[in-house]
């Protein structure tokens, strides 16, 4: 296939004035308060940051590193994958976000480097649906496979339906959606804590799609990929396990997740995910109080080279 699932290179965000945003923990179950001074939870975050972009960059990965000094209080700039999206052809896509203080994060230095490294024809910017109150927060809401052009969904706050199916027609996906709910009951806030795709297999908590029959046929959906369907429990996905990104790197392909999420995973879910990819954990505890992990850090870049 001539589409690759997975990116080689990526841009990231450094955090300066990182912490847990009361804003998004309405929606985000996975978000956390700590009793720690700001600048210490600021400061651990950054030194977690710069040591994943190390690894990365070791593995062969190619890191486009921008810094967030905070002047416009955008605590989840660290996460940059809900605002845009790259796509093979050279399109772009910006996204509506659900957070006032997330619209902030939409750059145009990012966007004018993506145009001078890489071969952009078009950009299509959804951010005004925000008037509308429409949201579509990108490869958070959206979990894409790439390959067969499916673009899989959990209905939330964050997913709206109407966006979805204008990015798919604009885009040539086939959308995907279904409801997902976690233990509490609480809609699951963005797809990509709950599943990743990769070229070989899936990671998936299949549990959490509520409806029977709807879960079968996401499930049969990817099986008819011949991806290897990993069930993932719920103790997993609160430790972040369905939050991994397939990367390409120079000597192998690689999968980035967290120190928590590969703690979280079994002997024989690793011995499969391993048949395929390089497990590459990664320590980002302090940003994960944040309620996102290893995968909303990275935005891939599916786009050639200049």
């Amino acid at each position: 296939m001539s589409v690759s699932q997975a990116p080689g290179a990526v841009v990231m965000v450094r955090p300066w004035r990182f912490h847990p945003n009361p804003e998004t923990a309405g929606d985000n179950a996975f978000q956390r308060s700590t009793a720690q001074p700001q600048t210490d939870v600021a400061a651990q975050a950054r030194q977690e940051f710069d040591q994943m972009v190390e690894t990365l960059r070791t593995q062969g990965i190619k890191v486009h590193v921008f810094d967030d000094f905070g002047e416009h209080e955008t605590p989840d700039s660290v996460f940059p994958n809900n605002w845009f999206s790259t796509h093979t052809g050279g399109h772009v896509a910006l996204y509506p976000m659900y957070s006032p203080s997330r619209r902030r994060e939409r750059r145009t230095d990012i966007i004018n480097m993506l145009k001078s490294k890489y071969r952009v024809q078009d950009i299509i910017d959804y951010s005004g649906l925000e008037w509308d109150g429409l949201f579509l927060e990108g490869t958070g809401a959206m979990v894409f496979d790439h390959q067969e052009r499916v673009a899989y969904t959990a209905n939330s706050n964050r997913a709206n339906p109407i966006v979805l199916e204008r990015f798919c027609s604009h885009f040539n996906y086939e959308p995907m959606a279904f409801d997902a709910f976690d233990a509490n009951g609480k809609a699951v806030y963005h797809t990509n804590v709950m599943m990743c795709i990769a070229a070989k297999f899936v990671l998936i908590a299949s549990h959490m799609i509520t409806d029977s029959a709807r879960r079968n046929e996401v499930i049969n959906r990817l099986k008819s990929t011949g991806r290897e369907v990993i069930d993932l429990n719920a103790q997993q996905i609160a430790s972040f396990a369905g939050n991994a990104l397939e990367l390409a790197g120079n000597q192998a392909t690689i999968l980035a997740l967290s120190q928590c999420a590969y703690d979280a995973l079994t002997k024989d879910q690793i011995k499969l995910i391993e048949r395929s990819v390089k497990i590459v954990p990664l320590k980002v505890p302090t940003i994960e109080l944040a309620g996102g992990s290893v995968r909303c850090m990275l935005a891939g870049i599916h786009l050639t080279q200049r």
